[in-house]
């Protein structure tokens, strides 16, 4: 490892983290340097995330230089064009992003690739728009999104916009082992912008993605905008002056920002963990909400490509819509607003399948995907046809996509959208809330619920133990079929076989008699296991919500305790 040490020294050009390790070197932190160095941080299909620090197995400017070269070596293999299209590169409001954005852009700079650098912060929706609107080969974007404030990392595009999905992700690792062992070439910005080679994306590139955002027809249902209120937060990240925008240009007048989280911030001095699903992260904004007696309290996350919000009650209190129900509000909401029989819609395995039901009731083509937005797209791009353009796509984890602007979620354009639903339900006295009774008493009361189960790392890996003795019920219930989305087949009860069109993945999914479902997701990395559950409770139209909501929660409550007892 001394060796290793010492060739990162030579190499790194970054006297903070240089110091930082001869540090460690001096203290003789035998543990935290093996950590750093046994390994390297992994380039997978989410790019790029990791601690900031020195070492191969944390983010700084020389695993960011090795990565940028690595990518660029990919592109040009694989793309004779690639240097002429260029790169988009933006990059968030952490301490270090700005200066890895510029890194990155002086490696591919280097090696003859075009790369269109933003002059400020961007929110994450705004640089991957550029890969369509700059017509590139690639975009990278440095964001570390809602990850606590010691993280950074590095996202790639590719060139239909979406997420890489394999096999780039592996191609793209392998070149960026072969940077590592290769001498670091750069070029300065100033002559990179000489050459032809840097191009600024200033103001009007900014104004490029307003435009196209408002020119959405999906987000150009204006009904009385003036008439409701709303809170928001950009939780200290890059979203405020876009979202605060977008919401002006389509009428609503009455918009409270967050104050104390307005400007972007990398430390997140206001929230223990910048992450809108996190206990606590939106007390400021329903706060600011309260004060001013507004309908909504938004979110958008640091990077700005997730939307969440919490709703007020009949009692004034503020409430949480899960990203479930959020999907189903808009897939319903769009749904209503096109022809639905040309449109395709989509979300993960994970998600509810209330979206399903919605969509197969109305007329529209329906997908699923594994886990993760990058599928969401990219399957997208595949399955639309002329006669089936596709609408939206969500995933629980607050992120939806509206149109094809923008191929990755976006939770710009969300909070426009969810905040012209608002205002079209409240011309008729309605809210969100009674729009979600609506639909649960039209289509059955769905809710989600997930857990992780912490298990005995000495045991035998779970998927394992139940792909070897599958369970035949679940809480007492009938288990009618199971998906393996590892060997990729369907069974059901009675023997039959069906194949899965979905690439594989250690993931099982439990279909029981009463319309319930269990997902199960071993980790890959450590002991425990991800549990996703669902309940369909059928409503009457003479019982109460909160009666039917009592009653599918004690069913999701057993369903739970039985299944965790078994495992």
């Amino acid at each position: 490892m001394n060796n290793e040490i010492t060739r990162w020294l030579q190499r790194d050009p970054d006297p903070k983290s240089r110091q930082e390790l001869q540090q460690l070197v001096a203290d003789n932190a035998t543990a935290e340097l093996a950590d750093r160095f046994n390994r390297r941080l992994e380039f997978g299909t989410a790019g790029l995330r990791g601690v900031v620090g020195a070492g191969p197995n944390r983010m700084n400017r020389l695993v960011i230089q090795e990565t940028a070269i690595g990518l660029g070596q990919y592109l040009l293999r694989t793309d004779n064009a690639a240097a002429h299209k260029g790169v988009v590169i933006g990059y968030d409001g952490r301490p270090d992003s700005r200066q890895f954005a510029h890194d990155t852009a002086a490696a591919l700079a280097a090696q003859g690739i075009k790369v269109y650098l933003t002059t400020k912060v961007a929110a994450t929706p705004i640089v991957a728009f550029g890969v369509k609107h700059l017509q590139t080969a690639a975009a990278v974007v440095v964001t570390a999104s809602h990850n606590p404030p010691a993280y950074n990392g590095f996202k790639v595009y590719w060139n239909n916009g979406a997420q890489i999905i394999p096999p780039h992700d592996a191609g793209i690792a392998a070149e960026i082992d072969k940077a590592t062992q290769s001498e670091i070439h750069l070029m300065d910005l100033a002559e990179a912008e000489a050459k032809g080679l840097l191009v600024w994306l200033d103001d009007a590139y900014y104004q490029a993605y307003r435009q196209a955002i408002n020119s959405n027809p999906l987000l150009n249902n204006h009904h009385n905008p003036q008439d409701i209120s709303l809170a928001y937060t950009a939780m200290h990240g890059v979203g405020a002056e876009m979202a605060e925008t977008l919401l002006a240009d389509a009428g609503f007048s009455h918009v409270y920002s967050v104050a104390a989280q307005r400007e972007p911030d990398g430390t997140f001095p206001t929230v223990k963990f910048p992450n809108p699903e996190e206990p606590g992260a939106m007390d400021l904004v329903i706060a600011e909400a309260k004060q001013h007696g507004a309908i909504l309290a938004c979110a958008n996350d640091p990077d700005a490509d997730r939307f969440a919000v919490a709703a007020r009650c009949d009692d004034g209190e503020y409430k949480m819509l899960t990203g479930d129900q959020v999907g189903t509000l808009f897939g319903y909401y769009l749904l209503n607003h096109v022809q639905a029989s040309t449109s395709l819609v989509g979300n993960t395995i994970v998600s509810s399948t209330l979206l399903g039901k919605i969509a197969t009731a109305l007329g529209a083509q329906y997908y699923q995907t594994l886990t993760g937005f990058k599928w969401l797209t990219n399957v997208a791009m595949e399955r639309q046809t002329a006669d089936h353009q596709f609408l939206f796509a969500y995933e629980e984890a607050l992120g939806y996509t509206i149109g094809n602007a923008v191929w990755d979620k976006d939770g710009l354009s969300a909070l426009v959208a969810f905040a012209q639903l608002t205002a079209e339900l409240a011309v008729t006295g309605q809210t969100v809330w009674d729009q979600l009774e609506a639909i649960y008493r039209e289509y059955g009361l769905y809710i989600n619920a997930q857990r992780s189960i912490a298990l005995d790392p000495t045991a035998a890996p779970i998927g394992d133990s139940l792909r070897a003795m599958p369970p035949q019920v679940i809480a007492g219930l009938a288990i009618v079929r199971t998906e393996d989305f590892k060997i990729s087949l369907c069974t059901f009860a009675d023997g039959t076989v069906e194949a899965i069109d979905l690439p594989a993945s250690d993931v099982l999914i439990y279909h029981l008699a009463d319309g319930s479902r269990v997902v199960v997701r071993p980790s890959g990395t450590e002991p425990k296991l991800k549990c996703y559950y669902e309940v369909v409770e059928p409503m009457s139209q003479e019982e109460t919500f909160d009666h039917a909501q009592r009653r599918a929660q004690a069913t999701m409550d057993q369903l739970i305790a039985q299944h965790q007892a078994s495992l």
